[in-house]
């Protein structure tokens, strides 16, 4: 399918298409001759009150009843027993802690997660959320309600009811990639339990406002509408002109048709604008000495922008075909139009005069000519999974059975920019005329009207690179009670994939080069749990994960950052890359099942990985190896009525075990944190009034190229380090009544400078967010 075919692909058909992918018979038992529907787990289940006086609860149906910091079960129905016995490390964001939090968008929640660091855009693009799970790339393995969100987009939290982090590879669960790990993000679906409106209005410093709003409505015995709304508009925390504005909807229609069978369409939509787009600051001074520049003025320029167009259709259906036979189907067809033009900053010596006499030297920040990028992303998925519990020689089998269809399809391009404004500087001794920008002058000062000072324009140029990727995938896993304490489980996944990738000259409209190849992946998962007292679990586990050479969208044949390595202009012939992911690991719920503690040592080891320069297109095949060792540690849940908590903490180190280039061999992964820890905790002093404080703390760590040794000089110096940093965030509420209560968040109550990403060059950090106060009153209609 050309590309030009694929952009004239409306909604319309998406949502037609998700329709005829529904299992056959949907209707099947409405009939007269229908057989009479079986009593269903449901028909027993009532949720509590949303409200109860002072506390919140939340209404997720995984959440633990008077725990909201716990959830209960996963989202993914593939996952058969309560986390608590789910012999894998996952851990669970609830919306009540998200709440808490004051955190808005999946870049910020999730890296304040321990064993999860950020990665400035591949390539110098800005967009996007990039994700780095135990030292693992995981750009791409973002998952909503368990089908992949393939592209690089910019993700917001009002519409997801918990996120789900699922640690080590798992590709028996998510198909390619994943050698870290997944983010699987569970969205609000309508209900027909309860009815309830919700509205929150937030206010803070820096311009910064917010309104959402949730309403739930039961339409008779089988119909129910649940809408979310978003608008947000802010300044970037001490960061301004920079700014952010989100603008979101996301609809849910559930038609019960029966107690055994309800079927769902959802609709969801997402505009991000940010202006002037802020790439923090950069790294000055000569290694081993290099550091992050202070008192960086905002550089952005005025036609700067990054932005991002969402929009997806999903169909499911739930049917009970039988009382031990379960139906779960997903049918999605989305867009993603993304977008950005941004400015970059770096430091070096610079001159002024107007002759050798008066020539000064000073150390100045310079604009570079900036980052661009766009992409148009469409896809369509299907997934269908079959649970089958079946007694078999005397023992409990929970069977699923799963087929997938996907296919995923990025077309990208770049700007190009032109820069009007005047030379205010040179970058040699040489008498002549300036020749190069700089922000400030030679005391330091930023110059005046610096947004203007490049005198930006771009134009946007047409596409350069189309990639696809189509899968057609198998499942069958079970769990199955041994004895009254040993569990067994296993699971086989085969994906058969399809790639292409066409690159070409916009300018002249010539291919240079049109790739593909054809594949199968097999991987599994299998593991023991052992009971050693009703509430506690010691399980023992192994999982792999493949992933494909080529496999990231956003970086076509740019070798070093994920995308394909050619060998005499080819891009079949290599294995694909493959995890291993070993993991000992206890679970033991406490306090009534209030508390959940977790603990697991792991060790991941990696073979067989493409290793590329930069955006070089050539690179070597399966060459590169390199091994992940660490454990972690869980508290989540009520330590006592009245407080609530989530702290985690992991402790890693990892090691390039094999390379084409051997001086990297022996070193640390690049933008690899070997210790981050978190901890949310939150007390109940009345029925009215709680509050409470976030912690969160990274190591420092040394930037680089994906999948290779950090970036180090010859004599062992990191060159593009990324301090450590811990952050501290207060948040207190009250409730008025059981409508109406206030909620008050002050993020980095220190007012630190932190950064969370290095770009490859040191040309920018992206900073954290600067102190900041946000109010919010809630009201339940």
């Amino acid at each position: 399918m050309t590309f030009n075919t694929m952009k004239k692909t409306s909604i319309a058909m998406g949502i037609s298409s998700a329709l005829l992918m529904m299992p056959f018979g949907v209707s099947a038992q409405t009939g007269p001759n229908a057989a009479p529907a079986a009593p269903s787990e449901k028909d027993n289940k009532t949720l509590p009150d949303v409200v109860v006086y002072g506390k919140y609860l939340d209404p997720n149906p995984n959440a633990e009843v008077g725990a909201p910091y716990k959830a209960k079960t996963s989202g993914d129905s593939r996952h058969t027993r309560p986390l608590a016995e789910t012999p894998q490390t996952i851990s669970v964001i609830t919306k009540a802690a998200i709440d808490d939090s004051g955190m808005t968008e999946l870049k910020q929640i999730l890296s304040a997660q321990p064993g999860i660091t950020l990665g400035t855009g591949e390539n110098g693009n800005a967009f996007g959320d990039r994700y780095i799970i135990r030292g693992q790339e995981a750009r791409s393995d973002v998952f909503v309600d368990g089908l992949r969100d393939p592209g690089m987009t910019t993700r917001e939290s009002f519409a997801i009811e918990q996120l789900e982090i699922s640690k080590g590879p798992n590709s028996s669960f998510a198909g390619r990639g994943t050698a870290g790990g997944a983010i699987n993000a569970i969205t609000k679906q309508a209900t027909l339990d309860k009815d309830f409106q919700r509205v929150t209005v937030g206010v803070g410093t820096d311009s910064h406002k917010r309104v959402t709003a949730d309403f739930n409505k039961g339409f008779g015995d089988n119909f129910a509408l649940r809408a979310n709304v978003l608008y947000g508009d802010e300044d970037v925390p001490d960061r301004k002109p920079s700014s952010r504005t989100r603008k979101g909807v996301a609809v849910s229609g559930l038609w019960e048709v029966n107690k055994d069978l309800a079927v769902t369409l959802d609709y969801y939509a997402l505009r991000t604008d940010d202006k002037l787009p802020d790439l923090g600051h950069f790294l000055v001074g000569a290694v081993p000495n290099r550091i992050p520049a202070t008192n960086v003025p905002v550089y952005a320029q005025s036609n700067d922008f990054l932005g991002s167009d969402v929009d997806t259709m999903t169909a499911r259906v739930n049917w009970k075909l039988a009382p031990d036979l379960t139906l779960t189907s997903l049918t999605r067809y989305g867009q993603s139009n993304n977008a950005y033009v941004t400015t970059g900053a770096s430091s070096g010596t610079r001159y002024v005069g107007d002759t050798a006499a008066n020539t000064k030297s000073f150390v100045s920040a310079a604009l570079d000519g900036g980052h661009t990028g766009w992409q148009d992303v469409e896809y369509f998925a299907h997934q269908s999974n079959l649970r089958w519990d079946k007694q078999l020689m005397g023992m409990k089998h929970e069977f699923i059975f799963g087929a997938e269809y996907t296919d995923h399809q990025v077309v990208s391009g770049n700007f190009t920019v032109a820069n009007s404004g005047a030379f205010n500087c040179r970058s040699a001794v040489a008498v002549g005329p300036n020749n190069a920008r700089c922000f400030n002058d030679v005391n330091g000062v930023p110059v005046a009207d610096l947004t203007n000072l490049a005198g930006r324009s771009s134009t946007r140029n047409s596409w350069n690179q189309d990639w696809q990727v189509k899968t057609f995938s198998l499942t069958a896993m079970d769990t199955v009670d041994l004895t009254d304490r040993v569990t067994a489980f296993a699971g086989i996944r085969a994906d058969r994939f399809d790639l292409s990738l066409a690159r070409r000259t916009p300018a002249t409209n010539l291919v240079t080069g049109e790739y593909s190849y054809t594949d199968t992946l097999v991987n599994g998962h299998a593991g023991v749990s052992f009971k050693v007292m009703p509430k506690l679990i010691v399980y023992g586990s192994a999982a792999s994960s493949q992933d494909i050479n080529g496999g990231e969208a956003d970086s076509g044949t740019n070798s070093g950052y994920g995308g394909a390595v050619l060998y005499q202009n080819k891009i079949a012939g290599a294995k694909p890359e493959t995890s291993i992911n070993l993991e000992l690991g206890t679970k033991w719920n406490l306090l009534d099942d209030k508390l959940l503690a977790t603990a697991a040592i792991f060790q991941t080891k990696k073979k067989d990985v493409m290793e590329g320069a930069n955006y070089d297109t050539l690179g070597t095949f399966n060459t590169g190896k390199n091994k992940v060792q660490g454990i972690e540690f869980g508290l989540t849940g009520n330590v006592t009525e009245a407080l609530s908590t989530q702290v985690g903490a992991t402790i890693m180190k990892s090691k390039v075990t094999g390379s084409a280039s051997p001086v990297g061999i022996g070193r640390e992964l690049a933008n690899f944190a070997e210790k981050s820890f978190s901890a949310q905790a939150k007390y109940q002093l009345t029925d009215a009034f709680s509050f409470g404080a976030v912690a969160r703390y990274e190591s420092g760590r040394c930037g680089g190229q994906p999948d290779t040794a950090a970036g180090y000089t010859a004599d062992n110096q990191c060159a593009q380090p990324v301090p450590s940093f811990t952050v501290y965030d207060a948040f207190a509420a009250y409730r008025f009544s059981k409508k109406l209560d206030l909620r008050v968040n002050v993020l980095n109550v220190g007012n630190k400078d932190y950064f969370t990403a290095v770009y490859r060059s040191g040309a920018f950090l992206y900073k954290g967010d600067a102190r900041a106060v946000r109010v919010a009153l809630n009201y339940e209609l």
